[in-house]
């Protein structure tokens, strides 16, 4: 969460937008900005409860894969009404997902929910595979860019590497992306070091409503 928040702190500077790619060292959720703890905590066993930077539900981080987008201001992205960049990025996985012969489908509407909760149900334009939702994100527009975070849950048999690969290949033939290695270092490195130490691995932080 804290590399997420300081990529988008850092999208004007950069000037170029960013994918990540990223896992979870052990069983983990997280939930959206504005949500109350004291109701997430009583829907999923799973801790450390961590608030993202972005809003939405509680998403469980058991076996699910996770990457963020940021595009900085002026981006043709970060222009796009929310409901518009929400299809968007599920078009993405979706067409990612048809290059590993696995079908899905958005949602063509909301489907019954348990709310706060954002594998419960599903909203229009997420990801369906066999009719359940496997792709949700969340979103955050600041005067300096867009945070997109998003959660895949696959379905059995496919490997992390293809499906990162595939979002590669997708994104270079759809959006003529020329991908290029970025590397966490100077004072990106030590605004993310730093808001992980003052917010996100802080109590008063995560339960501050």
């Amino acid at each position: 969460m804290a590399m997420d928040e300081a990529l988008l702190q850092w999208a004007a500077a950069r000037a170029h937008p960013t994918l990540r790619f990223y896992g979870w060292s052990e069983p983990a959720a997280t939930f959206g900005y504005a949500q109350k703890y004291a109701d997430v905590e009583k829907m999923t066993p799973l801790r450390p409860l961590v608030r993202r930077p972005t809003g939405g539900g509680l998403v469980p981080h058991d076996r699910d894969w996770t990457y963020s987008l940021v595009f900085p201001a002026g981006h043709y992205w970060h222009r796009l009404k929310a409901g518009e960049s929400y299809q968007r990025v599920h078009r993405w996985i979706s067409a990612a997902l048809a290059e590993l012969r696995v079908p899905t489908a958005l949602a063509a509407q909301s489907q019954k929910e348990i709310p706060g909760q954002c594998f419960a149900g599903a909203e229009k334009d997420d990801v369906l595979w066999q009719g359940r939702k496997i792709a949700g994100a969340a979103q955050r527009r600041t005067g300096r860019g867009l945070l997109i975070q998003g959660s895949l849950q696959p379905p059995a048999g496919l490997r992390r590497e293809d499906w990162e690969a595939a979002m590669r290949e997708v994104g270079a033939k759809e959006f003529s992306v020329a991908w290029e290695e970025m590397k966490i270092t100077g004072e990106l490195a030590s605004l993310a070091a730093e808001l992980r130490a003052n917010r996100y691995s802080q109590h008063h932080y995560n339960e501050k409503r």
